[in-house]
């Protein structure tokens, strides 16, 4: 598992997009697709379409109603033409100095998915650059350092011998799963390489293995069936692909090994959770 990307054009920060002095920057709206470099934590939210994202060894897709806080690697987003989206950016330095002002312990930490409904009101409220003021960006750091209260809590169980080792760590094991997540996502029906993985989060595939089951009590292996059962429901429920492409799509060996891992995850059958969804539906 190795992904080419292919850079896109850079939309280049300007001083209009500048929200505060202390070096946050709110970008929104445009469909030019944008870069932000090396060392920079970005908080990305589309209120409606996508945004295509790439960083130098992974693609994906943020949805409507998802975000994601990013940091790390070089990231790129290019919006779909519908899209209306916000972005938070800045340098390391500046979030740990928001950060330590709210819980001395905490610096941002990079998640995926629903950004919960604190978050979101947080969001809403930057309008524009005219009306960001203290109050809404100490509200909107509180919101953040509460989402990411559930993975910080792994960091105890990160082996080093001084907090910024174990940070480092579990930054280690959570571009892992970014990586498995977006595999699982792209419909790459190929096996993903525990060596790559590895590779990119600076250990031995034995290592890796060991390290990610003492913090998340679960194999590398473990957390792609987890992310691939979850990709399964979802392309039950919400889609009308029929079961054969489903099964190619997530990469079983025959349609009959699908439907046995299907009902062993969810206790009913592929047919019976359409079924279901479907009254739901029309009950709604």
């Amino acid at each position: 598992m190795s992904l080419q990307c292919t850079p896109w054009p850079i939309s280049r920060l300007s001083a209009s997009d500048r929200f505060d002095r202390e070096g946050w920057w709110l970008l929104s709206g445009s469909a030019t697709p944008l870069s932000l470099p090396v060392g920079w934590v970005s908080l990305w939210w589309p209120m409606s379409g996508t945004l295509s994202m790439q960083s130098i060894d992974s693609q994906w897709t943020l949805h409507a109603g998802q975000a994601q806080l990013w940091r790390g690697s070089v990231v790129q987003a290019r919006p779909s033409h519908d899209a209306q989206w916000r972005c938070i950016a800045g340098r390391l330095s500046d979030w740990n100095a928001r950060f330590a002002r709210i819980d001395a312990e905490d610096e941002p930490l990079p998640w995926h998915g629903d950004p919960g409904a604190a978050l979101r009101d947080a969001l809403r409220s930057i309008d524009s650059i005219a009306v960001v003021d203290a109050v809404t960006t100490s509200t909107l750091v509180e919101a953040l350092v509460e989402r990411q209260r559930e993975i910080a809590a792994f960091l105890p169980r990160c082996r080093g011998r001084t907090p910024p080792h174990r940070r480092q760590a579990l930054l280690r094991l959570l571009h892992v799963h970014h990586l498995m997540r977006c595999h699982i996502e792209s419909g790459d029906d190929a096996q993903i390489d525990i060596g790559w993985l590895a590779e990119r989060a600076h250990y031995s595939s034995g290592h890796l293995i060991r390290l990610h089951r003492d913090v998340f009590g679960e194999t590398p292996g473990g957390y792609v069936a987890r992310l691939r059962d979850a990709r399964a429901w979802q392309l039950v429920r919400e889609t009308d692909l029929p079961v054969a492409a489903i099964t190619h799509k997530l990469g079983f060996e025959s349609q009959s090994a699908f439907c046995r891992a299907f009902k062993h995850a969810f206790g009913m059958t592929a047919t019976e959770a359409r079924r279901q969804e479907d009254a739901r539906c029309a009950a709604a």
